[in-house]
């Protein structure tokens, strides 16, 4: 049997990367999926590739009454749902900290980490309603173990690490269990800016020295982890700071 038959699963930043493979692997094992992403364009052009069992929406995660809007149109056209992968995320480009911009910064926030209390807003009552769920936000490495040049992004994943304990303890007694999962970086579009150097074998292989198994995160790694933590099988597990890092916070 497939290990998410019948769940409804909502994906944010669904339309590329990590959020690409994390909506394809959960379709694949039996759920239908919203696919939300800035870019509706993206969200369709997956969502077509799912198939039928696979919404696109246009959101900004950063905005209350959008986020709003586009969860009430996911429960009409495909019910509650049980699982929320909060994965839409942003960065700054790798610089000293006082030369990050105000804007920037807000941004960060906004898109990291203003998401997980819009998205909780819209949804954990209707899960606690339904009889609990499971909430996933993509954290990162850089919550645990920060990089230099990268300070307020890492910021910004230590308050998505750190909210997902304390959402997990909260939420428990309504059946809702709360995970981060952790990337170490992978080649998405973030890449460049992370690494804040032209994104070439040369820097590439700098960054990658720094991950002992010797390889960048492929959406593939991020999607199984987020398919064990959705499933039946991690049904007692709740809290976790989940490093999908080669290494990389040893």
């Amino acid at each position: 049997m497939s290990r998410l038959n019948n769940k409804i699963a909502v994906v944010t930043g669904g339309g590329s990367g990590f959020g690409e493979a994390i909506a394809k692997i959960y379709a694949h094992e039996g759920a239908k999926v919203a696919v939300l992403d800035l870019n509706l364009d993206s969200a369709i052009r997956v969502a077509k590739e799912i198939g039928d069992c696979a919404i696109a929406i246009q959101v900004d995660v950063g905005n209350f009454q959008a986020v709003q809007l586009a969860t009430q149109e996911i429960m009409q056209k495909l019910g509650i749902p049980d699982i929320l992968v909060n994965n839409a995320g942003t960065t700054h480009k790798n610089m000293p900290m006082l030369e990050v911009d105000e804007d920037t910064f807000d941004l960060v926030f906004r898109v990291n980490v203003k998401s997980i209390y819009n998205f909780a807003h819209a949804l954990v009552p209707a899960m606690r309603e339904n009889g609990g769920g499971v909430i996933l936000n993509v954290g990162s490495t850089s919550g645990i173990r920060p990089r230099p040049g990268l300070t307020w992004y890492s910021g910004s994943k230590g308050a998505v690490n750190m909210l997902s304990k304390s959402m997990a303890v909260e939420l428990a007694s309504s059946n809702i269990r709360v995970n981060a999962i952790c990337p170490v970086m992978g080649a998405t579009g973030i890449l460049e800016t992370a690494m804040g150097l032209p994104d070439t074998p040369e820097n590439r292989a700098k960054f990658i020295a720094t991950v002992p198994l010797g390889r960048l995160a492929e959406p593939s790694d991020i999607a199984n982890a987020a398919l064990y933590l959705a499933s039946d099988e991690a049904a007692f597990i709740t809290g976790v700071e989940f490093p999908v890092d080669g290494g990389r916070t040893i």
